[in-house]
């Protein structure tokens, strides 16, 4: 039996079509301008705040890439290119021998303390300064509850 196709209305088109054009013109910007002014790449920045929410700045590498929804041979690509920067290092897990840790390095510290206040600077000139205070919620509101549905949904 064949589906019936849910279009999108003209509404709903016009609200995902300017959402992807958001997403994609405000990750270009941000990642052109973290590039520029720090030497980071958007993926190296993800990798240290990820290491720096976690306990000692050590992550479990298949946790790592869980929580940056990134396929095993990308972060194994990415991490070996950051560790040869200085920025992390691999290190074995004596419990089990099996995994990894990702760890922050003192350069990886030094690099995401620097990146981190032009990217907000941007990030509120760019975005933050153009929305009102209750546009805010609505977005942190709809954001979450979509969030939670994609994680309830991977498992």
């Amino acid at each position: 039996m064949a589906e019936t196709v849910r279009w999108l209305t003209p509404e709903e088109q016009r609200a995902w079509r300017a959402f992807v054009r958001l997403q994609e013109r405000l990750g270009g910007r941000l990642a052109r301008m973290l590039q520029t002014e720090s030497g980071l790449s958007v993926a190296d920045f993800a990798v240290l705040v990820q290491l720096t929410d976690v306990p000692e700045g050590r992550q479990r590498f298949l946790d790592l890439a869980r929580a940056l929804e990134w396929e095993k041979s990308r972060m194994s690509h990415h991490i070996a290119r950051m560790v040869k920067r200085g920025l992390v290092v691999r290190d074995e897990c004596v419990e089990d021998g099996r995994g990894a840790f990702v760890v922050i390095t003192d350069a990886g510290r030094e690099a995401i303390e620097g990146a981190a206040p032009l990217h907000v600077e941007a990030v509120r000139d760019l975005f933050l300064d153009h929305v009102t205070p209750a546009e805010l919620r609505t977005l942190a509101q709809v954001s979450e509850r979509v969030v939670a549905k994609l994680d309830e949904d991977a498992s």
